[in-house]
């Protein structure tokens, strides 16, 4: 790494001279902003960003996870996938997936998101529709690390994107509207592999050869028209005309002091972005409710069928599960921004998932029903607080490469989640999984503790900026002070 990276070209919200060095960081002077205008710029980026990222998010869930949908379909059978080896084709896409997160944050910022993004869809949806194609355990491991690779940049770059658009208390909802794709590609999925299991036979494809081979195709052909669609960094967009551009500036500067910014990266902002405790406790958040959410998504229809439903039968129930996860997403996300809180929402998801797998290690001599309950309180809890996880580390980083190193560096950990989540449901457990629900729930406690540290930091550091503790920065050289992100004494932290 060179010791000083080319100045970035200025973003939204990330440049001029502070107004204040005593706010909150959601308190600067809006004087002069058109409070009709500026309505009218958020509702139009609204239409712009989330629908197309909306969709492509939900694609590539749906194109991680259809492997689980495939697999009670007779994929098991007629790849030989005995043993261990369904858990092995989970983990690996993990394994290029977790890799390639931080470079991937790092190359998007060169390229323009709409092309870059696209490439990456189309790939991946050609590599899904492949594995419709496999006959043999190795050549599905192959493919699901390729998966991994294409689908790496896809979820830091997304936030990393759409942070740059967004103040603070506005970011929460969106994303967590962002998510419901998750929970509308777990529903959708089960129901179109549903309809797709009517296909057994045709053209003497089995039905779980048809699940990747459609719902490839429906990617691939996606990314084409994405590449049209999706936005590009402030300053480049197309779709804002120069006085939308200066509106987005001054009002995300109304947001955050614009002296927070880092533009440059070298040695000393290197140093701030490893040694920020906030990244690091926010992605064990996110590591710490991953697990829940990720584990249930992979191997629900499996946890179904023990129940003794049916394959067909168990596909369509996992929908009402997704819509019940997407109704608490929601809820979570409208609340924690009219309250502009985050921690409280962490105990509360906290309890539910508690509570729904004490009811799942209990379990012996219940009833159906019970244990379908126990399902939607895991799936409630745990959706609810991943993009609440998200979206707080990215409320409390400022500076381009802050947030650029810091998404990435989150998704990344937080995605060994998705490792763990692939090996603890062992089949000689079925049908009680007694080590997949303990660590599950240990996980989540995981994350639960991790936010209450971050919590807790994040409130003492206030306290200390408030009784002006950290103004000595302001006397540091100017090349320093202007890069500080963050540490900048008029940053305060969202809790």
């Amino acid at each position: 790494m060179s010791a000083v990276e080319k100045k970035q070209p200025a973003l939204a919200g990330e440049h001029e001279t502070p107004k204040s060095h005593q706010t909150n960081g959601s308190d600067f002077s809006d004087a002069g902003i058109d409070p009709k205008a500026e309505s009218r710029l958020v509702r139009k980026l609204d239409l712009i960003i989330f629908p197309t990222f909306f969709v492509i998010y939900m694609m590539s869930f749906l194109d991680r996870i259809n492997i689980s949908n495939a697999r009670i379909q007779g994929m098991v059978e007629d790849l030989d996938l005995t043993g261990n080896r369904f858990n092995i084709a989970l983990f690996t896409y993990y394994i290029s997936y977790i890799l390639l997160e931080v470079p991937s944050n790092m190359v998007i910022k060169r390229f323009r998101p709409s092309l870059y993004l696209s490439t990456l869809m189309f790939c991946w949806g050609i590599i899904n529709m492949c594995m419709g194609f496999v006959h043999s355990y190795n050549s599905l491991i192959g493919l699901r690390f390729l998966l991994g690779i294409f689908e790496a940049g896809v979820l830091p770059g997304i936030i990393y994107v759409t942070s740059m658009y967004y103040k603070r208390h506005e970011y929460q909802k969106r994303m967590s509207f962002f998510f419901c794709s998750t929970v509308v590609a777990g529903a959708f999925g089960g129901l179109l592999a549903y309809a797709i299991s009517k296909l057994e036979g045709q053209h003497g494809f089995a039905a779980w050869r048809w699940i990747f081979i459609i719902e490839g195709a429906i990617t691939s052909t996606f990314a084409i028209i994405a590449a049209f669609l999706i936005i590009d960094w402030p300053e480049q967009t197309k779709y804002l005309t120069a006085g939308e551009k200066e509106l987005l500036r001054r009002r995300l500067a109304a947001d955050v002091d614009e002296s927070c910014r880092m533009d440059v990266l070298d040695k000393a902002s290197f140093q701030r972005i490893m040694s920020d405790y906030k990244i690091w406790l926010g992605a064990l958040v996110y590591l710490g409710v991953g697990v829940p959410g990720l584990s249930g998504t992979f191997f629900l229809p499996t946890i179904l069928l023990e129940f003794k439903w049916k394959a067909q039968e168990a596909q369509l129930r996992t929908i009402p599960v997704y819509v019940l996860a997407g109704g608490t997403m929601l809820i979570g996300a409208w609340a924690s921004d009219r309250l502009r809180h985050r921690f409280s929402f962490f105990v509360a998801a906290t309890s539910m998932v508690t509570i729904g797998y004490g009811m799942l290690l209990a379990q012996e001599g219940k009833s159906r029903d019970f244990k379908f309950g126990a399902v939607f309180l895991v799936f409630g809890g745990a959706y609810m607080v991943t993009p609440i996880a998200l979206a707080w580390l990215q409320n409390n980083l400022s500076g381009h490469w802050k947030r650029s190193f810091g998404s990435s560096i989150q998704v990344t950990i937080g995605n060994i989640a998705g490792i763990i989540a692939s090996n603890i449901y062992l089949v000689n457990e079925a049908p009680t999984y007694v080590t997949g629900y303990s660590v599950s729930l240990a996980m989540m406690w995981l994350g639960m503790i991790s936010a209450t540290i971050l919590f807790l930091l994040m409130w003492r550091e206030n306290k200390k900026r408030d009784a002006g503790e950290r103004d000595d920065r302001l006397r540091l050289p100017e090349e320093l002070k202007n890069n500080l992100g963050d540490d900048y004494p008029s940053f305060r932290f969202a809790l």
